[in-house]
């Protein structure tokens, strides 16, 4: 897919890396790289969470990951805003759980670099 990707969708493409390996990782520097100031962090409970509490949660491990696999993806930029859905296998960290999700996240683009500005989950 990588090679019929325009320069935008390959950095929404890496964007979306960086916050999976950020995501299993717990880095609170990389998490808060990848989030916009102003992410609302939507889960498949409907719990909602901001850039603070998304990255604390992460970052302290009470919602950390041991592995993370996104299948499925596809990437659609209009201008300097990209929406990817995919699907979200992942390993929780504290008591090794599976968790199969549909994700949706929108992603802006600001000075060069993509930032998750929104993202929601549902159980798939």
């Amino acid at each position: 897919m990588a090679g019929t990707q325009t320069g935008k969708e390959a950095g929404v493409t890496a964007a979306v890396e960086a916050l999976r390996k950020a995501m299993v990782s717990g880095e609170k520097a990389a998490l808060q790289q990848v989030a916009a100031d102003e992410l609302t962090y939507g889960h498949s409970s409907g719990r909602l969470e901001n850039k603070s509490e998304f990255v604390e949660a992460i970052a302290s491990g009470k919602s950390g990951f041991s592995a993370i696999e996104l299948r499925d993806q596809t990437v659609s930029v209009i201008d300097n805003v990209a929406l990817v859905r995919h699907n979200f296998v992942g390993t929780r960290r504290a008591d090794g759980d599976k968790m199969n999700l549909m994700i949706l996240t929108v992603w802006m683009q600001r000075q060069e670099q993509w930032k998750l500005v929104a993202r929601q989950a549902l159980k798939a």
